[in-house]
This record gives C-alpha cells, sequence and structure tokens, in this order.
C-alpha cells in the first residue's frame, strides 16, 4: 500500500492511503464502513503492526467496491498539504558514500564499512513543502536517496533475515550544505539544517516495493535531470545496511535509514560547473514505485 500523513482543517496529522489513483481518509473510509480505527498517522500505524496493515488492507478492498464510500473518504490531492511521510521517527540515520559511481565522482575510497551520520526531527520536511535556503550556507547540495522505514525492534538481525524488519520505503533528499559539511570531519551540522531531510509523499510499504536495490532513482531541478541511477549501485545494500546498524544499536519501529546518493550530485561536478541551489529552484526526487517528492526552495 501507499500510505501518506496529511494535514487535515484542524491542524492535526490523519493518515491517508492511495487506492486506484485516489487518496483516501483512513478514518472517514473506517467510519462509512463502521469499522473501529484507531491509528491517525503512518507513525502510530507502523506501531500496532501488521494487524493494523491488515485491516487497513480490508477497509481499502471494501471501499473500492462501493463508489459512494469512495466519495465519501477521497480527497482532492492537489488541495491537500502533506506531512512528512513519517512523522515522528526515533532515529534518522544516514549513509554516506554509499554508491559507487558517486565515490568515484567526489574522488574518495570506496569505504570498507557503512559511514553513519544523522539528522534529527528539526530537518523533517514533507512532499510539497517550501524549503528555507539557510544563510548560512552558500553550497546546498541535493542527494536522492531510498528511505528505509524500520517495522519492528530490530537488535543484532543476520542480513539474511534484516529485509523482515522493513516496514516500508519512501523518497527522500539528503539536502546538504557542503561548505558546512566539509568544514571539519563531522557531517552532521552541513545535514541538520531546518527542512534537510523531506520523505515523501508515500510510505510504501515493503511487499509492495519487492527488491529494494533494483529501485531506478533519479533526482531533477527546474525539470533538468541531475541524478539518473539505479539502488543497485549501493556499495552496502539494505539488508547490509539494516544488519550493520542493528548490531550496534536497537532499531525501532519508525526509525528511518536513509542509504546515500547516486552520482550527480553538485559537490561532484568540476568547480566551474558547480551550481549550488537557491531560492526559487524547484527540486524534484523521483525514485521507481515510490512516486515523486518535490519541493520548492525559498529565501
Amino acid at each position: 500500500m501507499k500510505l501518506a500523513n496529511y494535514y487535515g482543517a484542524d491542524g492535526g496529522r490523519r493518515l491517508a492511503v492511495l487506492a486506484e489513483g485516489r487518496l483516501l481518509d483512513v478514518e472517514r473510509m473506517a467510519s462509512s464502513s463502521g469499522a473501529a480505527w484507531s491509528a491517525r498517522s503512518t507513525d502510530e500505524l507502523i506501531g500496532e503492526g501488521e494487524t493494523a496493515l491488515s485491516a487497513l488492507a480490508g477497509l481499502v478492498e471494501e471501499a473500492l467496491r462501493d463508489e459512494s464510500s469512495i466519495q465519501a473518504c477521497a480527497l482532492n490531492m492537489e488541495d491537500t498539504t502533506f506531512a512528512p511521510s513519517v512523522a515522528k521517527p526515533g532515529k534518522i540515520i544516514c549513509v554516506g558514500l554509499n554508491y559507487k559511481k558517486h565515490a568515484e565522482e567526489t574522488g574518495a575510497a570506496v569505504p570498507a564499512y557503512p559511514i553513519l551520520f544523522n539528522k534529527f526531527s528539526n530537518s523533517l520536511a514533507a512532499h510539497g513543502d517550501c524549503i528555507r535556503v539557510p544563510g548560512v550556507t552558500a553550497k546546498m547540495d541535493y542527494e536522492a536517496e531510498l528511505a528505509i522505514v524500520i517495522g519492528k525492534a530490530a537488535f543484532d538481525v543476520k542480513e539474511d533475515d534484516a529485509l523482515d524488519y522493513i516496514y516500508g520505503y519512501c523518497a527522500a533528499n539528503d539536502l546538504s550544505a557542503r561548505d558546512l559539511q566539509l568544514r571539519t570531519s563531522q557531517w552532521m551540522l552541513g545535514k541538520s539544517l531546518d527542512g534537510f531531510c523531506p520523505l515523501g509523499p508515500w510510505l510504501v510499504t515493503a511487499d509492495e516495493v519487492g527488491d529494494p536495490n533494483r529501485l531506478e532513482i533519479r533526482s531533477y531541478v527546474n525539470g533538468e535531470r541531475r541524478q539518473n541511477s539505479n539502488t543497485s549501485d549501493m556499495i552496502f545494500d539494505c539488508k547490509t545496511i539494516v544488519s550493520y546498524v542493528s548490531r550496534h544499536m536497537t532499531l525501532q519501529p519508525g526509525d528511518v535509514i536513509l542509504t546515500g546518493t547516486p552520482e550527480g550530485v553538485v559537490m561532484g561536478y568540476p568547480e566551474e560547473r558547480q551550481n549550488y541551489l537557491k531560492p526559487g529552484d524547484v527540486v524534484e526526487i523521483e525514485i521507481e514505485k515510490l512516486g515523486r517528492l518535490s519541493n520548492v526552495l525559498i529565501a
């Protein structure tokens, strides 16, 4: 299923599902069928586990049999204000230099172990959000990334079992202030500015995605394609990343892992061709099966 968080008229987060091209409010759908329902966001749905996801699948199947039910819970997608696909992750863990060709374009050695850093909740943004270009950086860059969302507690899991702990995936933009990132040996400052982690528009459940390391991944700036790769170019694939992180810390439901970016970022261009992001730019991240995440940059 393709799940989404959006803001209701009261300003609170609400849960929606995309079914046959129509965005449906889950609470309205449950009310229409007379079913009890409690999850009001993807975060709460993840916390309720497989039983809740199975119940939601049943609600969608029932609603799609009745056009009047669809009309009662359908949202106008163009008028919908999305929230981040996961709104309250306990951890946002990122993997650096995780695509072979990206390591090559930056002149970096292929890492022997995953390079991990973090973002914080202040960096979360949603599909459609306007993101401020901070005055503290002159080198704001885009990074198309596949985001993993954990579905159940994972500690010291084997690689062969690691994908079973993944709830789903979403498109992410690991926005980066390169001048701040490279100011010291620690990358955190250049990665954790406000709005520097857009997630969305959908959280797509793992069963619908299949093999996460066989997905086309692209980025666009003002309609111009900048990145064009496949997640098969990862140095450490998704199961390896989840297993590796879980050997060092317990992953909890709702935790998010950004898995790295392919070649084509501004930092990888020769210096005379480095045109960093600026106010007015539209940045889009497109991943096969996961949709297109779009944000406008503002001053």
